[in-house]
């Protein structure tokens, strides 16, 4: 079982920044991927970015790529999305994962989930 806790969601204008982060406890951080979600009212949870284990590789959908990145530090069992040139359509309930298998971009193959954090970017 591994628990997983997001903060640092809040509102910011367009092009703007915001940094997320999720604490994780409970077994071997370092046994799990560690991926970030969101979804918008009225649509799908869907893929933003993910890290491997030992921190060698990433993943990002393409809708982020150059903006946001994704970092982990398994001394302290954290992970972070750093979000960067923000816009409106980036508003969504950001969600914080972990995968004890492949990393996949398909919600339904992740293990553990948190609560959620709101990310508010307005126009």
């Amino acid at each position: 079982q591994v628990h997983v806790v997001e903060s640092g969601g809040g509102l910011v204008q367009a092009g703007g920044s915001l940094r997320l982060s999720c604490a994780a406890s409970g077994r071997t951080f370092s046994a799990y991927a560690m991926g970030w979600f969101r979804q918008a009212p009225g649509k799908e949870r869907e893929f933003v970015a993910a890290i491997s284990r030992t921190i060698s590789t990433t993943y990002y959908a393409d809708f982020v790529k150059g903006r946001f990145t994704i970092s982990r530090d398994n001394a302290k069992n954290t992970v972070a999305l750093q979000m960067n040139s923000l816009e409106p359509e980036d508003t969504a309930v950001y969600y914080c994962a972990a995968d004890s298998g492949s990393i996949s971009t398909k919600q339904y193959n992740w293990d553990y989930w948190g609560q959620g954090t709101q990310v508010t970017v307005s126009s």
